[in-house]
């Protein structure tokens, strides 16, 4: 464990040191504790400490500089890892900190930011009006989009590659949003449902569209993603989630308005398993009303749930 702590905190520093990408056979020469001599052996042990250094923060950017054949090449941009000073003001970091301790995230490391920003300063809010997931390749998502490098990645088994336009929250899940080049189309990928890790590729290797806007192309997802013909859904949302459904959606999606405050919203869906998901994130405050055959699979899915649950 001593070696390996060791061997992490030389290897970050080899990376942030280097003025040129490197490769593992150069890090394996230059860092002490070093890799094993076996190639297969280095390779695994380098892999399991690269996903340790990005799961604590570290953005280690992975690129194929000219003259190196098809070997990849590793270095930490400063840039990346160090952060800048903004100049924010007393009141501006009280700001802050009121904003960070109101939405809490998994970890603390948005409190390790406004420290190193000049410390947390000023009272926070009492209770966290909002739980957000994280997970370890959002960091590397967010890094690529805004430096405009694609990403490769393992989603339900099948290699996908991505051109990130951006990262959006959506109904308390994030989601990846870009040009899918396999299919040379637009698609969204649930971030917690990327199996292992991230590759990065060279940072400015795509130009987004002109005027995209990553929340747009997500409104609808994940219902409209799929290669299926999509179905017209008719939902009914009681009114403690009208609002925020509509906010979701969109004004335009709202077919009908009840005396109670209640509507009616009407959707195009393709991934009927994200569409069950949505619903179901709504609790007993939405009922599919149409199609029919949408209606049924959604009652006979919950049938399902309710016979693989337990008795207490």
């Amino acid at each position: 464990m001593v070696d390996r702590l060791e061997r992490l905190v030389n290897l970050t520093a080899t990376l942030l040191d280097t003025r040129r990408p490197i490769t593992l056979d150069e890090i394996a020469e230059r860092i002490e504790p070093s890799y094993p001599e076996e190639k297969g052996s280095r390779r695994r042990q380098f892999e399991r400490d690269k996903e340790t250094l990005r799961e604590l923060g570290i953005p280690i950017s992975v690129e194929t500089p000219d003259g190196f054949g098809s070997d990849q090449a590793y270095r930490i941009l400063a840039d990346d890892y160090y952060l800048p000073d903004l100049g924010l003001t007393d009141d501006e970091l009280a700001a802050l900190h009121v904003a960070i301790t109101a939405v809490r995230l998994e970890g603390d490391d948005a409190r390790d930011a406004l420290r190193k920003l000049g410390g947390v300063t000023g009272e926070g809010a009492d209770t966290a009006f909002a739980d957000l997931p994280v997970t370890p390749a959002l960091s590397q998502l967010f890094e690529a989009a805004s430096g405009h490098a694609p990403v490769t990645f393992s989603y339900r088994g099948e290699p996908r590659r991505l051109e990130p336009y951006g990262v959006v929250l959506r109904w308390g899940h994030w989601y990846v949003v870009g040009r899918d080049e396999d299919r040379d189309a637009p698609r969204a990928f649930r971030v917690d449902r990327i199996d292992g890790g991230i590759e990065r590729g060279r940072a400015g290797g795509f130009t987004p569209p002109p005027g995209i806007d990553p929340r747009e192309l997500v409104r609808n997802d994940p219902l409209t993603y799929g290669e299926d013909q999509p179905v017209d859904a008719r939902v009914l949302v009681d009114p403690p989630r009208a609002a925020w459904v509509i906010d979701q959606l969109g004004e335009s999606a709202v077919v009908e308005r009840r005396g109670d405050g209640a509507v009616v919203v009407g959707l195009p869906v393709v991934n009927r398993g994200a569409f069950r998901t949505w619903v179901l994130d709504l609790l007993d405050h939405a009922e599919v009303l149409a199609p029919p055959e949408l209606r049924a699979d959604m009652i006979a899915w919950l049938d399902a749930l309710i016979e693989r649950t337990p008795a207490s």
